[in-house]
């Protein structure tokens, strides 16, 4: 079912539903495409609901990255620079240096590349 199918249900719980189920198997490429138009679905309340969903898929994303850095499981670097404030400062704080290193350089804010270089810093004093 593509979006002009999903938003052009009447009922609101289907379309919910239908939107769910096709963020759930969007291509990286059209997600945003997707997200975009439920988003501007007339019905206020659905396109809410859904960027609610959206929200909680974000910080599913950060906690799963966090998990990996810090049990030293397997993760890319190429999500670490958009995650979030918190999950950066976290993870910089840390102790998985590859996650330190790539912080050090690229970390979105001061406070994270400088807390990220002191533990670089540390790690090389021990």
């Amino acid at each position: 079912m593509n979006v002009d199918e999903i938003l052009q249900k009447t009922d609101e719980h289907v379309r919910f539903a239908a939107c769910l189920d096709a963020l759930g198997r969007v291509a990286d490429p059209d997600e945003v495409d997707l997200v975009r138009r439920v988003l501007t679905d007339p019905d206020q309340t659905m396109a809410q609901a859904t960027s609610d969903h959206l929200f909680l898929v974000q910080r599913l994303r950060a906690w799963a990255l966090f998990r990996a850095v810090t049990l030293n499981l397997s993760w890319s670097p190429d999500g670490l620079p958009a995650s979030s404030n918190w999950l950066q400062l976290k993870t910089a704080a840390g102790t998985n240096t590859e996650v330190i290193g790539v912080l050090a350089e690229a970390g979105r804010t001061k406070r994270i590349r400088s807390t990220a270089k002191a533990g670089l810093t540390h790690r090389g004093r021990s």
